[in-house]
């Protein structure tokens, strides 16, 4: 039996598919020839779980969207302290091949315009450019969970097409940004560009994004959570160049755009989503692709901004067993669910020493900042004279 969300995704692709407006890209040889009327889309859950409908077979160079694991890669390379003193994470505003420069210190406005991800590829570490793309690459087919190519013929275009990145890469060396030689990087950036994907590649290194770095299939953590949340919020503020303000508010996914018409929306701990039609809009993202994800956001609920409350149901009971209460916890518990547990506990407790037991069989996750809070409340109920037990049989506290 087909999957309803199949049937969803090719209705939506169907509808979508009479918007024609936007034009291919026409300033590389290769991405000009592209078919237009190309249309795919993917879905892939946290668990694992892909979904797909249309062209999902027809593969397509990166492009913008490697800059995305290109910073992560810079980020676990360097630190974030050390990226943000050559990278700001400000949007900027321009179309994504201007020279976007703090005035004062030459930084990038950030790591999504092609200045900032240029300085980014720069800062990879490796003794010459063949090392840095082979890393680079690495860290994609890790992302996407299998051994990914760079496609020759779109690297020879992108570099007949290369004078203004050129540019922007001499800009920055004369202002001390790059770490190594301005062609070198330029030469490497294109070759980033260059590696070929399809909708569902793209679609798992989203939904490896949004499981914080571990790769839904294998359960390989591939990058951490911090370098993560890092790019995740460059994306929301700055992913879709001078139409960010648009997206988030219309779409409100963290997202990455490429000028070959590929987009990519992350929604962190639930799916990765990925969109491939080669039309592009004045801002050079996909007009079918922004559509798309239009509607998956109203038809699903997606926007980020549409928050389900996370604490009220923290505690899914409290019982009476052998002298003891006990508080079954379930669902992920974060800041909001611990504050609920500690309310119900502090409500319930009696003026003398008791007995209370803490139940998390039932419960998903914990995060750092409950794991505190409730270790915080256990310490301070026993050293009241209270008979705690913590019954964490998946270790999650």
């Amino acid at each position: 039996m087909t999957s309803p969300i199949t049937d969803y995704l090719e209705a939506v692709l169907r509808d979508c598919r009479d918007s024609d407006g936007g034009e291919v890209l026409t300033g590389n040889r290769i991405l000009s020839k592209a078919d237009p009327d190309v249309f795919s889309v993917a879905v892939v859950t946290v668990e694992g779980t892909v979904y797909c409908a249309g062209d999902v077979d027809s593969s397509f160079s990166i492009q913008s969207i490697s800059k995305a694991l290109t910073y992560a890669l810079a980020l676990a390379d360097r630190g974030l302290d050390a990226v943000h003193r050559k990278i700001d994470v400000e949007p900027s505003g321009d179309a994504f091949n201007e020279i976007s420069l703090e005035r004062d210190t030459g930084r990038p406005r950030n790591a999504l315009i092609n200045a900032g991800a240029i300085a980014a590829h720069s800062l990879v570490e490796g003794r010459e450019v063949e090392h840095r793309v082979d890393r680079i690459l690495a860290l994609h087919s890790a992302f996407v969970g299998r051994d990914l190519s760079i496609d020759d013929d779109v690297f020879d275009a992108e570099m007949e097409s290369s004078d203004r990145n050129l540019a922007l890469a001499h800009m920055l060396a004369s202002v001390k940004v790059l770490e190594c030689d301005a062609h070198e990087v330029v030469t490497g950036y294109a070759r980033q560009c260059s590696i070929d994907v399809t909708t569902p590649d793209l679609a798992m290194l989203a939904a490896t994004m949004a499981n914080g770095g571990v790769h839904p299939g294998s359960g390989d953590r591939v990058a951490t959570s911090a370098v993560v949340r890092q790019v995740l919020s460059t994306m929301t503020t700055c992913g879709m160049y001078d139409g960010t303000g648009d997206w988030i508010a219309n779409v409100g996914i963290p997202a990455k755009s490429g000028v070959s018409g590929a987009i990519i929306g992350v929604l962190p701990g639930q799916l990765g989503i990925a969109v491939h039609s080669p039309r592009l809009d004045d801002r050079g993202n996909s007009v079918r692709g922004v559509e798309v994800f239009e509607r998956l956001s109203r038809d699903m609920d997606l926007h980020m901004m549409d928050i389900a409350p996370s604490g009220h149901s923290a505690v899914r009971r409290a019982r009476e067993e052998d002298g003891r209460t006990v508080y079954e916890l379930q669902g992920d518990i974060r800041f909001a669910g611990a504050e609920n547990i500690m309310s119900r506990v502090l409500a319930d407790l009696p003026d003398d020493p008791t007995r209370i037991g803490f139940e998390l069989e039932p419960a998903r996750a914990v995060n750092g900042a409950a794991v505190r809070l409730l270790g915080e409340l256990i310490e301070r109920l026993r050293s009241d004279g209270h008979d705690v037990e913590v019954d964490d049989p998946n270790g999650l506290m």
